[in-house]
């Protein structure tokens, strides 16, 4: 057996537990979060009268369109006056982010920083659309303006939570990000997923600059 059969086997063994891992921890985590959930839905429907939950169109691996869920933090209309705000945008590159968002409601604004508002991309996770851990899935309007290596970053599933997410967030522009991505993807294995799943759960309880 040459070095690039022991490669392959290595590649498709670290695949296969990956994937149990992703469908053990989001069978879980579901059941677990249940309550959270529904104590938090009936919050956000109390807040701004309408759907517990929103979804939107994301880009995963090798560009593979799907529909992401989260819980809604944002007034029925945010889409629409998206585009106004754009001139306020405080993130460098192809993402938009804005910390005093008028479209985010109050109670939003909590779930987002304790990051509540993913628990629903567990059911992504089961699905097989996301992994645990893995690059955050773009939009489609940003995935149109990535460059070569920009896509890069999606050969592999997106994931609820990533590098980047527990080392900077949004103190971190576009290109950073993607330079996280690709450090993940280059240093994957099982043993750097844990060590980010563990600074996850201290980010969520110890929230840094999320919004």
């Amino acid at each position: 057996m040459g070095p690039k059969s022991n490669t392959y086997i290595k590649k498709r063994l670290f695949s296969v537990t990956k994937r149990s891992i992703d469908i053990l921890l989001s069978s879980v985590g579901l059941i677990i979060s249940l309550p959270i959930l529904l104590i938090t839905g009936v919050c956000i429907v109390v807040d701004d009268p309408g759907p517990i939950f929103y979804s939107q169109q994301r880009v995963g691996k090798n560009g593979k369109v799907f529909r992401m869920y989260k819980l809604r933090s944002m007034y029925q209309n945010a889409d629409k006056i998206k585009d106004k705000l754009l001139d306020k945008n405080e993130i460098n590159g192809l993402m938009f982010k804005m910390k005093e968002d008028p479209r985010i409601t109050r109670v939003g604004s909590f779930i987002r920083k304790h990051s509540l508002d993913e628990l629903p991309q567990l059911y992504n996770v089961l699905i097989g659309d996301m992994s645990v851990v893995g690059p955050r899935p773009p939009l489609l309007n940003e995935y149109q303006y990535y460059t070569e290596k920009d896509k890069q970053r999606l050969v592999v599933k997106p994931g609820c939570t990533g590098l980047w997410q527990v080392t900077g967030r949004n103190a971190l522009d576009f290109d950073q990000m993607v330079a996280l991505d690709l450090k993940y993807i280059r240093h994957q294995s099982l043993l750097l997923d844990l060590k980010i799943m563990f600074r996850t759960v201290k980010v969520i309880i110890f929230p840094n600059d999320a919004y």
